[in-house]
């Protein structure tokens, strides 16, 4: 692609002119296709992360710093992390889907309960309840960091801080032992 012809598309994008984007796909459009579907191998997907990073692109047209990237290495990385997300969101999905099958969780045995640590969930309300939330979905519920995460709307390096403080805190209460009484519930 000419140099004339790429700043042609990016002055017609930063103006918002519906040119714009119909440039983008004839030149770009089938390379970033390709990028979507290297990323997702399924050619349905990575039409729809195609369409979903036309979007962006439109969106972000006034992000666009020629002086920082190319243009075709801007709309690689709006279409590659576009695709990173969607098998993300995919495996997230179907983790959630079969966690309940291979979760530990609700398959306790006798053997596993012991009676010394039988009030730990009643402890809970000792600690802020910033904690005891996160500390119940991820002990009591069975979830995962990033399904408390998705499940509370709060952040992961959130829910892995309140897990560490939450943890520190129900120390306080039950001494050392208390990461291997979570850990064998």
């Amino acid at each position: 692609m000419s140099a004339l012809l790429e700043k042609h598309i990016v002055e017609l994008l930063q103006e918002r002119n519906d040119k714009a984007i119909s440039l983008l796909y004839d030149n770009y459009g089938d390379t970033l296709l390709g990028v979507a579907n290297k990323v997702l191998r399924n050619e349905e997907l990575a039409q729809d992360v195609l369409q979903e990073s036309f979007v962006k692109i439109w969106k972000k047209a006034d992000s666009y710093d020629p002086t920082k990237a190319k243009l075709f290495t801007w709309l690689f990385r709006i279409t590659r992390n576009t695709a990173i997300d969607k098998l993300r969101s995919l495996n997230t999905k179907s983790d959630k889907e079969i966690q309940i099958d291979v979760s530990d969780v609700y398959n306790l045995g006798v053997e596993s309960i012991r009676p010394e640590f039988m009030d730990v969930q009643e402890h809970l309300d000792k600690i802020e309840e910033k904690y005891q939330i996160v500390l119940d979905a991820l002990f009591f519920q069975g979830m995962t960091q990033q399904e408390a995460s998705d499940e509370l709307d709060i952040p992961l390096g959130t829910i892995k801080s309140r897990l560490k403080i939450g943890l520190r805190e129900l120390r306080k209460v039950y001494g050392p032992a208390v990461l291997l009484i979570l850990l064998n519930l």
